[in-house]
């Protein structure tokens, strides 16, 4: 499993960055369960990383604040029963939490009027349920 992880093309997190921990994994499985550390928490510390550039490094905080503890975003796989995989799929989940979070904001949006014909269809289609309603009144002489 030691190869560098691509978020983008500008960032790369070096194996060294990341640090595992295993433990037993929760839920159906059979003895296997009871004795195989398969769960895997992987962690890496957006805040101090030499890996993040820095102009990534503010929008990568501000966007994962509710994710970070101490500046550090920890990612957990129990899915699997083995442990590689369950290693993979954590590595898979924080690149693509990372991959979200550095994204470029999407572009404001410039506000726009109303065409004259949306204009006049809306208006139109008033009328025509104003005169519906107008005739559902009863007359009382």
């Amino acid at each position: 499993m030691s190869e560098n992880l691509r978020v983008n093309a500008r960032f790369v997190i070096a194996e060294s960055e990341l640090s595992e921990r295993f433990s037993r994994a929760s839920g159906p499985g059979g003895q296997g369960v009871n004795t195989t550390s398969s769960r895997v928490e992987l962690s890496f510390d957006v805040a101090r990383s030499p890996s993040v550039p820095d102009d990534l490094r503010a929008r990568l905080l501000a966007r994962l604040s509710g994710k970070l503890v101490q500046g550090v975003l920890t990612v957990v796989a129990s899915e699997h029963r083995e442990q590689l995989a369950n290693r993979r799929a954590a590595r898979e989940r924080l690149v693509a939490l990372l991959r979200q979070a550095a994204a470029p904001p999407p572009k404001k949006r410039r506000p726009t009027k109303p065409t004259k014909g949306s204009q006049e269809r809306r208006l139109a289609s008033k009328k025509r349920r104003a005169q519906i309603k107008r005739t559902r009144r009863s007359w009382d002489d």
